[in-house]
């Protein structure tokens, strides 16, 4: 019988999924999904072409006790969906502060996905953090109206490099008070 690692996460419910700690078994989804370019290049960290162990490094960065970055699966079986659409994770920035990011699947694109995960991470606000920050590329409208749609407020432009194109990106900063 297999076991997964036990992550001292919450599982954070919402009406069409759920948010839950990653699991090695997720390696293959995940790997699929950010595998397409269209993923990779709307985040900073994921590489394009996805060399192999990427994935696998990653969940066990996530599974870490010493992770600064707390990673959820957006887990769909509840609503006979896969058991991963996306990730959505909180990163531990300073005190109180924490940066939100994610990604969804492109089947999932334009289908409020990404809005539910945001909205439900917020509200459950694991980490307690005062303030939550995120940056999306400018190219990437639909993820700036995720957050705008979940609270934050744009901070203003700056840019950050992304690995997949190899390049620096103009991108818009946005904050949450959670006070």
């Amino acid at each position: 019988m297999l076991h997964d690692l036990i992550v001292n996460q919450p599982v954070i419910e919402t009406e069409r999924f759920d948010l839950r700690p990653l699991r090695p078994s997720d390696a293959g989804l995940i790997e699929f999904f950010t595998a397409d370019q269209r993923v990779a290049s709307a985040t900073t960290s994921i590489p394009h072409p996805l060399p192999p162990g990427t994935t696998e490094a990653f969940i066990a960065r996530a599974l870490s006790k010493e992770r600064t970055e707390d990673v959820w699966a957006l887990d769909g079986t509840r609503s006979d969906g896969p058991e991963v659409m996306g990730v959505i994770g909180l990163e531990r920035v300073d005190l109180g502060q924490c940066e939100i990011g994610y990604w969804v699947a492109p089947a999932y694109w334009n289908s409020g996905v990404a809005s539910a995960a945001v909205a439900a991470l917020i509200a459950a606000n694991p980490l307690e953090c005062r303030t939550i920050f995120a940056t999306v590329f400018q190219d990437n409208p639909v993820s700036a109206r995720v957050l705008t749609k979940c609270g934050f407020a744009y901070l203003g432009d700056a840019e950050s490099f992304s690995v997949a194109r190899g390049a620096k990106v103009p991108t818009w900063t946005y904050s949450l008070k959670m006070d």
